[in-house]
């Protein structure tokens, strides 16, 4: 049976490569399509690796997280290229298919959405927005009750012997994170001394590796958005630049980057 699988259908090229429907008759709407779609194959990737790099996490087995971790960082990188390929659009181009989006948007992208929830940015008013897209609704409202990878991470710091504070482990789930003290004193601990803490010192700069490349994923999405539409609000009723501004000042693992100052 496996003589028949070709290149092509084993990696069902068909529906992929039909998957492109133009509707402006722009040329430029090829590369704003194929930009999209490939991000969110790079992101179905990243959720992949992250949802089993929890699950070693959570079971003390640091190991095979550390390369699926850095894997989801070098997929990041592939996310952040995305924007440069995407910015050879100019203005002129994007108004020429901005009337065939709709009300569609990036914002509305579930395994975005899914990402951030699993990093620990979570916002439940933002599950409405998918509520008609598959199971997506459902599937976020679980993934808020249950730890992200960094609560996962500190849950781990507390079963080696470190302090953490009650209010950490024990918090609102759906929440955002927020910074706590015992967590970076924790976290300190260990950049003091990673030769004693070796494992936990490299998951760390994993942690650390993934919210660098998230940021500069931020930071280049915005930068293109300003590039093509300047101050625009964007296709989705989002104030465009300033909504992209205000993310870029969310951590995801705040302890991580405030411990750089305390050591």
């Amino acid at each position: 049976m496996s003589n028949k699988v070709t290149y092509s259908s084993y990696l069902d090229l068909g529906k992929i490569l039909d998957a492109q429907h133009l509707g402006s008759g722009a040329h430029d709407e090829m590369l704003f399509i194929v930009v999209h779609q490939a991000s969110e194959l790079w992101l179905k990737l990243c959720l992949h690796e992250l949802t089993e790099a929890r699950e070693c996490v959570e079971s003390d087995n640091l190991r095979p997280a550390f390369k699926m971790l850095a894997r989801v960082a070098r997929a990041q990188q592939q996310l952040i290229q995305s924007w440069d390929v995407l910015s050879t659009m100019t203005p002129h181009d994007y108004s020429r298919i901005r009337p065939h989006l709709g009300a569609s948007s990036g914002f509305q992208s579930p395994q975005y959405r899914m990402m951030e929830f699993m990093l620990g940015g979570r916002d439940e008013k933002h599950i409405r927005l998918h509520e008609k897209t598959g199971d997506w609704a459902s599937r976020l409202s679980h993934e808020v009750t249950r730890d992200s990878l960094y609560d996962s991470a500190i849950r781990l710091l507390q079963r080696r012997g470190f302090e953490i504070d009650p209010k950490v482990t024990e918090r609102d789930l759906n929440a955002p994170y927020t910074h706590n003290s015992s967590v970076e004193e924790a976290w300190a601990t260990i950049y003091r001394d990673p030769q004693e803490h070796w494992d936990l010192y490299e998951l760390a700069e994993k942690l650390v590796d993934l919210e660098y490349h998230f940021q500069r994923w931020r930071f280049g999405h915005l930068k293109t958005v300003e590039r093509i539409i300047g101050f625009k609000r964007g296709t989705g009723g989002t104030p465009g630049v300033p909504y992209l501004e205000g993310v870029l000042k969310q951590a995801f693992f705040p302890e991580l980057l405030s411990v750089r100052t305390a050591i």
